[in-house]
């Protein structure tokens, strides 16, 4: 069990070290192509290192196999709904009809 919780902890570890390296490679590549991060990026990033973080901790827990899946399915599906419902909401202002 031990080398499991320590599996997960690497994965998570170094999910969380290739997220901040994404951003600083975004980053620089857009500085040098005038490209901009757009906060969508970010929010997807996040969500993704969020969804690795609490499917470790899920997984670390002492319950059967099968509601660890089940509980991190839902917790994706909630996140990636959060993420679609913030993108949506910020959608361009359309030009007013003349």
């Amino acid at each position: 069990m031990e080398i499991v919780f320590g599996l997960i902890s690497l994965a998570i570890t170094a999910a969380f070290f290739g997220f901040i390296g994404w951003l600083i490679y975004r980053a620089v590549k857009g500085e040098l192509k005038v490209r901009q991060i757009r906060a969508h990026n970010i929010a997807y990033g996040l969500s993704v290192v969020t969804g690795i973080f609490t499917y470790g901790f899920f997984l670390s827990m002492d319950m059967p196999q099968l509601i660890k899946i089940v509980v991190s399915i839902i917790v994706g599906i909630a996140l990636i709904f959060l993420a679609a419902y913030i993108q949506r909401r910020r959608q361009p202002t359309k030009p007013p009809d003349s």
